[in-house]
Formats: C-alpha cells, sequence, structure tokens
C-alpha cells in the first residue's frame, strides 16, 4: 500500500502537467537556476477523485489504512532507510557530493548531494511535499472513514435511519455522518494544511530547504516516514478512544472555538507565507500568479513596504510583515496547539507535534536571527527597529 502510493506520487510528479518555476542560483552549479514543474495541485485534484471513486464503489475501503497503519509505517520506516543508503552511495559513484565533513556518520545524517534527481523527479522537493502531507491527510480521512462506519453500523443495528430528508420533502435523502467533531476538526486541519502545499508548491523551491540542506538520513527519514506517522498522533488517539467506547465530546462553545481558532490561524499562515513568497518571487521576475484554490484576500501586497539593504536585496516591512518578524510562525504553533487541545487532557501524547514543532521554531529562529545579523549588519538593527516584535506584536 505504501509502495504503491509512492511509485504513484512519482508518476504524476514525473507526467502530469505543471508551473515551471526557477530555483535559487546554486552556487555549487555555477549559480545555475534549475527548474522545477510545480504540478501538486493536478495531482492533488486526481489524487481526490481516485480516492472517492475506490471508496464509493466499494474497490477500496478507506478505512484500511488505520486498520494497517502498523504495518504501513513499519514499511516507510525500512523504505526510508533503504532510500537514504542508495542515496548516500549513488552521490559517491557520480561525484555529486556537496559540502562533506569527512565523517561518513555525519554526511550521512545530514546528506551527501544537494539536488538529486531521477528521472525528471526533484526527490528532495517531492519527498518533502508529496509523501508526507498526503499520507498525513489520507491517516485522517482513513480514520473518519472509520469512525463513520462503525458507528453507522451501530446505529443501523438500533433500527437509527442512516439518511435525512434534506429539504423535508422526500426528495433529497443524505447521509448522516456519524463521525464525531474532533476527528472532523483534525480531517479539515490536514486538509487544509495539504491543500496549501500543493496550492502554493511554486514558492518552495527558493526555500531554505531546498536551496541550503542536503538530502540525507534527516530530510529523507523524517519526510517519508517521521511526519506522517507522528504528526498523526491526534488523529489516532481519537480514534481509538471512539473505538474503545469513550469518544471524545467537547461542550459546543469549545469546539466551535477550536474551528474558529483553526481557520483565524490558517488564513494567517496561508497568506503571510504568500505574501512573502509573492514579493521575493516578483523582485526576482519569477512570479506566476496562479488561481489555485483557495487564494485568499491580502495573500498578495500591492506595493508593499520593505527596507533596502547595502547588498541590493529588499526585506519586507508590509502586510503581516510589518506586524511580526516571524508571525506565520505563531500562526503555525496555533494550529499545531490546536491539533491537541481538541483531543482533550487525556493524554500527552496528542501534544508531541506542538511540543516538537515548538522546540523547531525555536531553533529556526535563532538560526534565522544570527544569519540575518551576518548578512545584512547595520542594515538588519535597522529592520528590527521597523519591525520590533518577532512572534507577537505589542509582546514578543
Amino acid at each position: 500500500m505504501y509502495l504503491g502510493f509512492t511509485v504513484w506520487q512519482a508518476f504524476t510528479a514525473r507526467f502530469f502537467p505543471g508551473v515551471l518555476v526557477k530555483g535559487l542560483p546554486v552556487p555549487s552549479l555555477n549559480n545555475k537556476q534549475l527548474v522545477y514543474n510545480c504540478n501538486g495541485i493536478a495531482s492533488w485534484y486526481v489524487d481526490l477523485v481516485l480516492l472517492f471513486v475506490l471508496h464509493y464503489n466499494s474497490i477500496w475501503n478507506l478505512g484500511d489504512i488505520v486498520d494497517n497503519l502498523g504495518p504501513i509505517m513499519m514499511v516507510s520506516v525500512i523504505w526510508s532507510n533503504i532510500v537514504s543508503v542508495i542515496t548516500y552511495a549513488v552521490a559517491f559513484l557520480t561525484k555529486t557530493t556537496h559540502r562533506m565533513s569527512g565523517s561518513h556518520a555525519y554526511d550521512f545524517f545530514m546528506g551527501a548531494p544537494l539536488n538529486p534527481r531521477f528521472l525528471g523527479i526533484d526527490l528532495k522537493m517531492w519527498s518533502e511535499i508529496r509523501i508526507p502531507w498526503k499520507i498525513l491527510f489520507l491517516v485522517s480521512l482513513s480514520a473518519a472513514v472509520k469512525e463513520h462506519d462503525v458507528n453507522a453500523a451501530a446505529a443501523l443495528a438500533k433500527g437509527l435511519p442512516s439518511t435525512f430528508d434534506l429539504m423535508g420533502l422526500g426528495i433529497v435523502e443524505l447521509p448522516i455522518i456519524r463521525t464525531s467533531a474532533p476527528l472532523l476538526f483534525m480531517l479539515l486541519a490536514h486538509t487544509l494544511y495539504v491543500n496549501a502545499c500543493m496550492k502554493g508548491e511554486e514558492c518552495i523551491p527558493t526555500t531554505w530547504d531546498i536551496f541550503y540542506e542536503k538530502w540525507g538520513w534527516m530530510l529523507i527519514y523524517w519526510n517519508l516516514s517521521g511526519v506522517p506517522f507522528s504528526y498523526c498522533y491526534s488523529t489516532v488517539y481519537l480514534l481509538n478512544k471512539s473505538l474503545a467506547g469513550e469518544t471524545v465530546v467537547h461542550p459546543s462553545w469549545y469546539q466551535t472555538t477550536l474551528f474558529v481558532a483553526l481557520l483565524a490561524a490558517y488564513y494567517v499562515w496561508d497568506t503571510a507565507n504568500s505574501q512573502k513568497n509573492r514579493f521575493r518571487m516578483k523582485e526576482r521576475g519569477t512570479y506566476v500568479e496562479r488561481n489555485t484554490f483557495p487564494q485568499l484576500p491580502w495573500g498578495t501586497l500591492k506595493n508593499p513596504t520593505y527596507l533596502k539593504t547595502k547588498r541590493g536585496t529588499k526585506l519586507l516591512t508590509g502586510g503581516w510583515w510589518g506586524i511580526a518578524r516571524k508571525i506565520h510562525y505563531t500562526a503555525d504553533l496555533v494550529m499545531a496547539l490546536s491539533w491537541g487541545l481538541v483531543t482533550g487532557t487525556g493524554s500527552g501524547i496528542p501534544y508531541f507535534y506542538f511540543f516538537f514543532f515548538t522546540t523547531v521554531l525555536v531553533h529556526r529562529v535563532s538560526r534565522d536571527i544570527e544569519l540575518c545579523k551576518e548578512k545584512y549588519g547595520d542594515d538588519w538593527d535597522a529592520y528590527c527597529k521597523i519591525v520590533p516584535y518577532i512572534f507577537i506584536p505589542g509582546i514578543f
């Protein structure tokens, strides 16, 4: 199941049409700009149609994913390690090693190649976007379907109706969804995340991971196995509680507050990332206007303010970026926290993602501040005076 999904994602990445976007100049390639075929949104929509067709026609039940989650996870662990070994060896055979330390243990962990490609597929970007977030979505979708099927069967045994009359006229009968609100919340959260990755894929080639990080065990294992099977703890916890007859239920005000917080945080996260990346792309002349859904208001800044540095580059001070320097991280953390809060306080395990992600972001911010001080000098100090807050305006 896992390997079949991986092959399918490789096929769509290679052959589906998309928007061609240039990455940043790569110093080790004489400042060549690699071209990326950003066809994630086409792959995503086809995935959704196929999933519906397979499940609706009883060809494959989506609940099978959570029923076999352990074996699937084990395959992902084995596969990610195999890919790591092959990648490391091929880098030496093809003489494409990059920034090597001399320690095989360290270099295997951090990676040997910078931009490995196979059959026209950029493996680093493909593994970062196509595999982890789609699997995470599939786990939540499978859990929602599984809970619905179990609850629907129980309701049927009690003689309860399986459909409801939409208009009260006996014309339109719709099935009653028997998935709990917390699991529907997780499905929405993961759907928003994967859709954002697909619709904004053209912004990813210029990110730090793609431009600078090498493709080693750290990224390979984390993307092919770690992310999808550790970020799903909230979903798995909620499903297990439901199957044990202890369905997590919250007061309406609490559940509604979480939905509002999730959507508000998502809006800030989506539009903030969009503002920054589109500003950069316009500066480089690589901006491509897209109509992928949803294009949220304030996602693109018109005549944004900025600070021009002595290096000639511009630091964005308009939009969300004039409110806080890392406001997209704040929004990301709010979403991460909501994934835990929706499970209640029965276990700390569903909060793993929030605490882990907090640690990651603290490191990222510290790294970014250090790099920017070194890169921009006095201009960075001037920028920090214009935008003094990092995460929360007026507080921190």
